[in-house]
């Protein structure tokens, strides 16, 4: 990880998908969300590169992402979507759907359940929902999560607006309560699929 530039995060832009989507394909491999929509490791393998450029696609509408560059490689990625943004629209919902049932196909069923899952716990006071954070594996462990994080918080803070997120892997937790972040519920998604930990951070005081 040694380099000559100093590594930085900065808004993700549309000449960063193609990079971006393949980071967080490996990044998310793994995730017991993303195993349970695609048990199958070929059809994961396949499928996350479209799920994951239709949610950066949607991003740039909004400045919500951000990237974690070095050496014009990307290392990791968070993915925001504002106050207010979070449950589309019905008529956008409905324009998505042949998109979403040609990249998901079988597991259509799997994944609709899962995702109305999550919004009917999602709170409606207002905040920043991180929708998704992940490194590269090879730079896992290295700040690059951190960094990510801390770069939207900061602003979180500065104009006084909550957080929320779900994370996917028990594991995952403590580095969140770290960034302010504490559980207030649990979900398990239907059919036997995996615990998620909903987790909500108030603003904080910089100077505390």
């Amino acid at each position: 990880m040694t380099s000559g530039d100093p590594r930085t995060v900065r808004p993700f832009v549309r000449a960063d998908l193609s990079a971006t989507v393949a980071t967080l394909a490996r990044a998310f491999d793994k995730d017991p969300v993303m195993m349970w929509i695609f048990p199958d490791e070929r059809m994961r393998h396949r499928r996350l590169p479209s799920f994951f450029a239709s949610s950066l696609r949607g991003t740039l509408r909004n400045n919500g992402a951000e990237v974690s560059v070095l050496d014009g490689r990307v290392l990791g990625a968070s993915v925001w979507l504002p106050p207010g943004t979070w449950r589309p629209p019905l008529w956008r919902q409905l324009v998505a759907l042949p998109g979403v049932a040609l990249r998901l196909g079988s597991r259509m069923a799997v994944a609709s359940t899962t995702y109305g899952a999550l919004l009917r716990v999602h709170p409606e006071r207002p905040h920043w929902y991180l929708s998704g954070i992940g490194t590269d594996p090879p730079a896992q462990g290295t700040g690059v999560g951190s960094e990510l994080m801390h770069s939207r918080l900061v602003r979180c803070d500065a104009d006084r607006t909550s957080a929320y997120l779900e994370s996917s892997n028990e594991r995952n937790v403590p580095f969140y309560e770290r960034h302010g972040f504490r559980v207030i519920g649990e979900l398990s998604i239907p059919g036997g699929g995996p615990m998620l930990w909903l987790m909500w951070r108030d603003p904080q005081d910089p100077a505390q």
